[in-house]
């Protein structure tokens, strides 16, 4: 969806204004937009970026959120009161809809993007729900964003370090989200015959983010999130058939149909591994 008439200038006003910062270096479009997948009540995802050595004034950034507030006052938080990975940022409520500030620590980013490049990722399961937040998605939003104001290339360079996906990267989270998949599913077995719903459940879902997880290390497809994530693999060359009826058929269960969704399970698990092609070897037999 194109961006609408007052939404675009909104969003140029804004830009324009927040590029006067000092310590601002460049400011992107993110989110659905950046994307593509926007609806008529999609947020305007605004990335601003900054070196970790001269950050930008948090209160510069509060008079412009409070400029284009309407009838509520903006939530402004300082650097890394989010979280370790989604760093801070706020929510503004303005006349024509919502709009969120992203701080974006370049340096934490670029990092980021050489550990993907060795194969070194990470996911902080308290940042995001519902299944955390992945440091994939730092690659992602970098890939998709539009830049906005980007004097010096800071995000050029960027985007043309994740213009490939990495090889490394991709042998890695399929490995590592495989075998933890594989290893969910034994608990899972045990603790279905216990009708232990709690424990069941939460295996089921947890093994599911990491095998959605490892479809799209197979096709390589950065992640840029958990919402619409299924959509995005139904489109991909590499996924199991009818994957979306087989997930929710799966994550949907009662005290009576546990053993048999951690069947189901069991099953869409393999047929994954057998779409990796010898790419995933569990790290040993489990008995």
């Amino acid at each position: 969806m194109q961006i609408s008439d007052n939404k675009q200038k909104l969003l140029d006003d804004i830009t324009a204004e927040l590029k006067l910062i000092d310590g601002v270096k460049a400011i992107v479009l993110g989110g659905s937009y950046a994307v593509g997948a926007a609806t008529e009540s999609s947020d305007l995802d605004i990335g601003i970026y900054y070196c970790e050595q001269n950050p930008f004034d948090i209160e510069k950034v509060k008079i412009v959120a409070n400029k284009y507030a309407h009838n509520e006052k903006p939530t402004v938080t300082a650097f890394y009161e989010w979280g370790p990975w989604v760093n801070g940022g706020a929510w503004i409520n303005t006349e024509y809809g919502e709009v969120d500030f992203l701080y974006k620590n370049i340096d934490q980013i670029a990092k980021t993007i050489d550990n993907a490049k060795n194969g070194v990722w990470e996911n902080h399961y308290e940042q995001q729900p519902p299944y955390g937040f992945s440091s994939v998605i730092f690659l992602s939003e970098t890939h998709y964003s539009l830049p906005l104001f980007d004097p010096d290339d800071v995000v050029m360079h960027l985007k043309e370090n994740v213009k490939q996906y990495p090889q490394k990267l991709k042998q890695s989270i399929i490995q590592q989200s495989l075998w933890s998949a594989e290893f969910t599913i034994w608990q899972a077995e045990k603790l279905a015959l216990k009708a232990d719903i709690y424990s069941t459940v939460g295996c089921l879902a947890r093994a599911m983010n990491n095998i959605v997880s490892a479809l799209f290390a197979l096709n390589e497809i950065y992640p840029m999130g958990d919402k619409r994530a299924i959509d995005i693999i139904e489109t991909a060359k590499n996924k199991p058939t009818n994957l979306t009826n087989k997930i929710n058929s799966i994550l949907s269960c009662d005290k009576n149909s546990l053993k048999d969704n951690v069947e189901h399970l069991k099953f869409l698990f393999n047929e994954v591994v057998e779409l990796a092609s010898g790419q995933y070897k569990p790290y040993y037999k489990l008995q």
